[in-house]
């Protein structure tokens, strides 16, 4: 009789063991879901964002052509070019290019504010160069991701809302902007061609320098 108590306590143990289990899980699961959602409403987002930046770097494109062929300068190394999966651009002026691509986002992330909000975002990161030589000898996705922001200019952060405002930070001058999600591709397509093509290059002399404007 004895042991057939000792059973029943043992199995009451376990019940409750399994209830904590669940809901502790339970609360995983809800708070990843939630992630979830949000990073399939930040992608949505980020690809209008993307794709009507590709649209303004053509713009971009055409009145550099425009310009330059006016002053009797050749327009061939001017030129815009993106991938099918309308995840990566590149546009090349004369000797300088950079690029945009949105493949970095394969997981949710956010951005920590100084407040200490951590606000659910997809990144659109843009490099010096083109995206297809700075990675080509990448091993997996870290390293990938290491050697953009190697060559990284700025960083395009894009909401789950869509009313909710994009945070466009510049790296080498830490200077942030904020930006409705409308106006977002046309400036920060605009900065970065200012940033890259406003400056200059100084002759080597064991490193590489850069002055802007």
């Amino acid at each position: 009789m004895l042991n057939n108590f000792e059973s029943f306590d043992n199995s009451e143990t376990a019940t409750k063991k399994d209830i904590v289990i669940q809901e502790r899980v339970e609360l995983v699961s809800s708070h990843m879901y939630k992630q979830f959602l949000d990073y399939q409403n930040c992608t949505v987002n980020m690809n209008d964002v993307f794709s009507r930046m590709v649209d303004c770097l053509e713009l971009v494109s055409n009145n550099l052509k425009q310009s330059f062929s006016s002053r009797g300068i050749t327009t061939q190394n001017i030129y815009v070019e993106s991938d099918s999966l309308k995840s990566v651009a590149t546009i090349n002026i004369l000797w300088q290019s950079f690029s945009f691509t949105t493949r970095c986002n394969y997981k949710p992330q956010a951005l920590y504010r100084d407040d200490g909000r951590h606000i659910p975002t997809n990144r659109i990161i843009a490099v010096r160069g083109n995206y297809n030589d700075i990675i080509k000898d990448a091993k997996d996705k870290e390293d990938e991701m290491v050697k953009l922001l190697e060559n990284e200019i700025a960083s395009l952060y894009i909401p789950a809302d869509q009313i909710q405002k994009c945070i466009f930070k510049i790296k080498h001058s830490g200077q942030e902007f904020v930006l409705n999600q409308i106006d977002a591709p046309r400036e920060v397509v605009l900065k970065v061609l200012e940033t890259v093509c406003g400056g200059g290059l100084y002759h080597q002399d064991g490193s590489v320098k850069m002055f802007t404007v």
